[in-house]
């Protein structure tokens, strides 16, 4: 497998006056070289890999960089030619620090951008629509799916609003006749709040016997016993979980001491490894909706990551569901610029965001086929459910699709 080597990327060193870490510049030269050679095509990305959400940001990041160096890699080289220019910075969660670092790569000529979380990617809004620049990141928010409002934002799996929609159908199926009561449990955050209200319209406007109180997670928690005491007085049959792994773990293990008979589910930035990893014992029998399942061995269609990592002394399970949703997303993202280049003429914002409004049933390893439109800007409307047995994720539950 050929290696490239990595450089510093100049331009974005003055953050390290600040005391950020410089990115690079991933997979090669800074244009073409040669009469018959075909043009550079730059991308921008920011990653967590050292704040709030560092434990699943770090291997997302990773799914990224490695698919956009097995695709420069490819006999294609590049995308029909054209090598991909990966620009990157840790932006340590900071939504001011990922506002400069936008405008900076995109100065540069930057034709698509990879975000991360829900608060940045929100706030880039604007500017995205301004700049014709088209933009997929980690958040699920469902506000970043319609294209009259968001022509340039494009969400690869099920949002968080549409996760909650299926477990709380999933929740209403498990147990007809009763009412249930969920506890949700959120990360102190838009990421966190995004699906809340969604989840409730649906519960009501499906006449779902099911009542529904969020509980905040507050930043640097040491434990959450007082918040799972309200959960008990609730009479919480399940705590619904919108976190990253490492405050879930310890919810998690809180929890397991309390020896009550809570229902324990993660929504997908905790239906992982790492979590079951963090949470140990803790974990057995929790629930997870999670739209890019975990990869677990043998799992079919697996076997493009896995031929890339194997040189690197690794594979896809090692690597666990953060990275495959990274690794998927850059994916997604480099089939719009396929699609726009095949229409011939210069490459722009618009042509890539009209690509991938041609995305109809792309296959991933790890989830249904994912579509894009004109009209809708969310690739998926399914997840299936999981549930740990034994340490290991098992699908108790194929994929349950709600329609818009």
């Amino acid at each position: 497998m050929i290696r490239f080597a990595r450089k510093l990327a100049l331009p974005v060193c003055f953050a390290l006056i600040a005391g950020v870490a410089c990115g690079g510049d991933d997979e090669g030269n800074e244009g073409a070289t040669g009469s018959d050679s075909k043009s550079d095509i730059k991308i921008g990305a920011i990653f967590d890999l050292s704040g709030a959400t560092a434990d699943i940001g770090t291997p997302y990041a990773e799914g990224i960089r490695d698919y956009i160096e097995y695709r420069n890699a490819s006999p294609e080289k590049g995308v029909d030619g054209h090598k991909l220019v990966l620009s990157w910075q840790d932006f340590k969660y900071d939504p001011t620090l990922a506002g400069q670092l936008y405008g900076q790569y995109v100065s540069e000529g930057a034709k698509v951008f990879l975000g991360w979380g829900t608060a940045d990617t929100e706030a880039l809004r604007p500017r995205v629509t301004s700049d014709k620049v088209p933009f997929m990141s980690a958040s699920l928010a469902e506000t970043l799916t319609d294209p009259s409002v968001t022509p340039y934002n494009f969400v690869p799996a099920a949002t968080y609003s549409q996760q909650l929609r299926i477990l709380a159908q999933y929740i209403a199926d498990q147990n007809k006749g009763k009412h249930v009561e969920i506890a949700f449990f959120h990360h102190d955050s838009p990421f966190g709040t995004s699906p809340i209200e969604d989840g409730k319209k649906y519960i009501a406007d499906k006449k779902l016997d099911i009542g529904l109180k969020a509980y905040v997670m507050p930043k640097g928690a040491t434990d959450y016993v007082a918040q799972i005491g309200q959960a008990k007085s609730q009479g919480a049959k399940y705590i619904v979980v919108q976190n990253v792994p490492s405050p879930a773990a310890v919810l998690a293990a809180n929890l397991a001491a309390a020896k009550t008979d809570i229902q324990f589910v993660c929504l997908n930035y905790c239906g992982n490894e790492i979590f079951v990893k963090k949470a140990g014992a803790a974990a057995e029998k929790m629930l997870a909706v999670v739209p890019f399942a975990p990869p677990v061995a043998g799992q079919a269609g697996l076997e493009e990551i896995n031929n890339f990592l194997k040189p690197k002394g690794t594979d896809a399970v090692a690597k666990g569901q953060g990275y495959i949703q990274g690794w998927y997303t850059a994916a997604l993202m480099m089939e719009g610029v396929k699609n726009a280049l095949a229409d011939g003429g210069e490459l722009t914002g618009e042509k890539i965001k009209a690509g991938l409004e041609k995305i109809k049933d792309f296959k991933t390893a790890a989830s249904d086929p994912v579509s894009f439109s004109s009209t809708f800007h969310g690739g998926l409307l399914s997840s299936p459910i999981y549930q740990v047995e034994g340490g290991v994720f098992k699908k108790i539950q194929d994929p349950i699709k709600i329609e818009r």
